[in-house]
């Protein structure tokens, strides 16, 4: 036992004993490979740093890439919103600019002279002199032209009418018998309108116009469509409309037969099956354009030309003057030639009634300065001419004896039909005249209108329309109107439509409207030498000076 151990501990002590690490030769030395590893760990080292540089130069670059494209994103956004916010700004400009000028056109329809009922001075000023200072002739001087001239012109207006109106009376009586009543339009008695039939024409020759209404033949009606019965049109067809040509079998307002499948054993008390009709058996609607119900105003136009020549031709030889068209793009312009060279013009104008009122669809109208053309040839005027002459006549029982209205509106015509002689027509005619004066009696009181305020009153229509002009708006009368009495019988459709701006082709046309506000002031300027030279011709056969005119 004892043995073994020492034996043992002898192992463990030369072990230790001859260790390297604790005991080193003295002789030992190094490797003869240490400096080729210590050279290879050095490249290695180097080669590490290498790549390492390589590394942190991809990265920088990569960080650079990526904020690069983070700057793009931020400006991209940044545009974006900017874009945002231009359109919501411009859209906020728009807005604000809408509601900026419909408040202005309410601030100045409330004040404008149409509205007031006090005098002249009352009257809102206008940047600059009223009329530009220029001054008309003075009540005296107008008095004295009025009945040198104006009124002593206007003598023969009564005969003149009584035979145009016979003769128009035996030219559609000779209509009538060459129409077929099957086939053809039926042409019903004649209407006189405008300045003759208002007695406030001045301009020479005399001249007659007459609304002559027609109505399709059995079983054809006619179903007018006003621009203001529900659907939006454009500005320019404003005061306009079309006549929709249908058949009674067609019509079935109020009638369910022709939109529902009726039994063998079930009849329409008010349309029968032979008045149905057939698939394929179309009938061509009378004077409507090709493919279209409506009817078309160049159709009527020939129509109405053709029958008026083949009426002439058959009571021609009971006369003794010759019949000739006036304009022929006009229908119903006709002109009486007499053998002594003297010549009587007159309009024959084809209309068609609005239902049951007094407003008249007119196919073409005598030219009429910034009128406008319709923009199709199934768009027909709507005409208030008859409702204007019976204003007139209402409104002329309720005046002074003597009013001074129609004098006043007979002087401007006068002067504006001198002016379009000397520089040319203009865009001012004298249905505005007539609109202007329409308005102003609308709104004055009837103490205003005494013969001893001429001049005050032609002052006050003039300048009317000058603040008119300048602002380029001139309302019809009775389109948009409420303060037109109900009694008038206007329907209400029109009544409640939107104003009807007569001078808004000055808008669109900028050398029409200036040429027209020059003309307009030249007018003014010249007023008191036309009216100095025309009062000292005294018309020869004028001797008997008539009654001062009066609406008929």
């Amino acid at each position: 036992m004892a043995l073994g151990l020492f034996r043992v501990c002898l192992v463990v002590v030369t072990a230790i004993i001859n260790h390297p690490l604790l005991f080193p030769r003295e002789n030992a030395t190094v490797p003869e490979n240490e400096e080729e590893i210590i050279r290879k760990m050095q490249a290695h080292q180097e080669k590490l740093q290498l790549e390492q540089l390589r590394l942190e130069e991809e990265v920088a670059r990569l960080a650079a890439e990526k904020e690069a494209l983070a700057r793009e994103a931020e400006e991209g956004q940044q545009q974006n919103e900017s874009r945002t916010a231009w359109d919501l700004w411009s859209t906020l400009c728009m807005i604000l600019f809408l509601v900026i000028e419909v408040w202005r056109q309410d601030h100045q329809d409330g004040p404008s002279p149409e509205c007031l009922g006090g005098d002249e001075d009352e009257l809102p000023g206008l940047d600059g002199a009223p009329l530009r200072g220029l001054t008309l002739p003075d009540k005296a001087a107008l008095d004295h032209f009025y009945e040198r001239c104006i009124r002593g012109a206007t003598a023969d207006a009564a005969r003149t009418r009584e035979f145009v109106e016979g003769f128009v009376d035996d030219l559609l009586e000779a209509l009538r018998s060459l129409c077929n009543r099957d086939t053809d339009m039926e042409v019903e008695d004649f209407i006189g309108v405008d300045s003759m039939y208002e007695n406030w024409q001045v301009d020479k020759p005399l001249l007659c116009q007459l609304f002559v209404p027609f109505i399709p033949p059995e079983p054809y009606h006619f179903h007018p469509e006003l621009w203001c019965s529900g659907h939006s049109v454009p500005l320019d067809r404003q005061g306009y409309g079309q006549i929709k040509v249908v058949r009674a079998d067609e019509d079935t307002l109020g009638c369910i037969c022709g939109k529902t499948k009726l039994g063998e054993d079930m009849l329409c008390l008010l349309h029968g099956k032979n008045s149905l009709l057939r698939p394929g058996s179309e009938v061509e609607d009378p004077l409507c354009a090709n493919g279209s119900p409506y009817l078309n105003t160049m159709q009527v136009m020939k129509w109405f030309q053709t029958a008026l020549t083949k009426a002439w031709h058959c009571i021609s030889h009971k006369y003794e003057f010759e019949l000739a068209f006036g304009q022929l793009d006009t229908p119903g312009s006709l002109k009486i030639k007499f053998r002594s060279g003297k010549f009587m013009p007159f309009n024959l104008i084809p209309v068609i009634q609005c239902d049951n009122s007094d407003l008249y669809f007119v196919s073409h109208l005598p030219r009429e300065p910034s009128g406008g053309t319709p923009a199709s040839s199934t768009d027909w005027l709507l005409s208030f001419a008859v409702y204007e002459r019976q204003f007139l006549r209402t409104t002329s029982k309720a005046l002074p004896e003597g009013a001074c209205h129609l004098t006043c509106l007979q002087i401007a015509s006068f002067l504006l039909s001198k002016q379009s002689r000397l520089t040319g027509p203009s865009g001012l005619g004298n249905y505005h005249l007539k609109t202007a004066l329409l308005h102003l009696l609308l709104t004055r009181r009837a103490a205003d209108w005494k013969a001893g305020q001429l001049h005050a009153r032609l002052h006050e229509l003039l300048r009317f329309l000058e603040k008119s002009l300048l602002e380029k708006k001139l309302h019809h009368f009775f389109i948009g109107n409420c303060k037109v009495l109900e009694t008038m019988g206007l329907p209400e459709a029109v009544r409640r439509a939107e104003p009807l701006n007569l001078f808004r082709p000055f808008v669109l046309q900028r050398s029409l409207y200036r040429k027209t506000v020059d003309s307009f002031y030249e007018m003014l300027k010249n007023a008191p030498a036309l009216i100095s030279e025309y009062s000292l011709h005294i018309p020869s056969d004028h001797a008997n000076l008539p009654p001062k005119a009066v609406v008929l």
